[in-house]
């Protein structure tokens, strides 16, 4: 199939749902990036806005190869917010949600990820109301994706799709670290 033939066979879609995948277990941003290449596959534009992640991650570098398709902005600061935020951390967020909200309403995306977004509202980066805002901002015709532990029972209740990724068992309690190309 030709990108055009993949054009074509999106266009029979119309309405574009909200997922949350949220939980204490790992996949929620893989599984995000792995919609964002299925839509890419079929020939959509894909919008992924990072917050509260400012760090290089090897799943950044192989979406640079679908930069044509794929805008990515990351609106963290090159570490983890462990406790009370930094002022940077809050006008960075700040930022970003007003550049969502033109990618969202801008007719160029059909398929918008907020990564980590849970996470910016549990550190108060933003509000759960400026993310419940985004999402009736949302064109019909927009798929929205929104990752993070933590989110809000508000957010999971306007969502159409709500995943939780649970923990039964990690090797990181057997103080397995981070692996290039497997967690990082």
């Amino acid at each position: 199939m030709t990108d055009k033939d993949h054009q074509t066979n999106t266009a029979s879609w119309t309405k574009g749902y909200v997922h949350v995948y949220t939980g204490d277990g790992k996949g929620k941003t893989t599984a995000a990036l792995g919609l964002a290449l299925r839509s890419v596959g079929a020939g959509l534009s894909v919008y992924i806005a990072q917050f509260v992640k400012g760090m290089d991650y090897s799943e950044l570098y192989a979406l640079e190869r679908y930069q044509d398709r794929i805008t990515l902005r990351k609106f963290g600061r090159d570490c983890f917010i462990r406790r009370q935020p930094a002022e940077e951390d809050i006008r960075m967020a700040q930022a970003g949600l007003t550049e969502v909200r033109q990618a969202l309403c801008s007719g160029k995306y059909r398929v918008v990820i907020l990564d980590e977004a849970n996470i910016a509202v549990y550190f108060n980066l933003f509000s759960v109301d400026d993310l419940l805002s985004l999402i009736e901002a949302k064109p019909e015709e927009v798929e929205l994706v929104i990752t993070g532990r933590n989110a809000d029972p508000r957010v999971l209740q306007r969502a159409d799709l709500v995943t939780e990724m649970c923990e039964r068992k990690h090797y990181y309690r057997q103080g397995v670290q981070a692996r290039k190309g497997i967690e990082s």
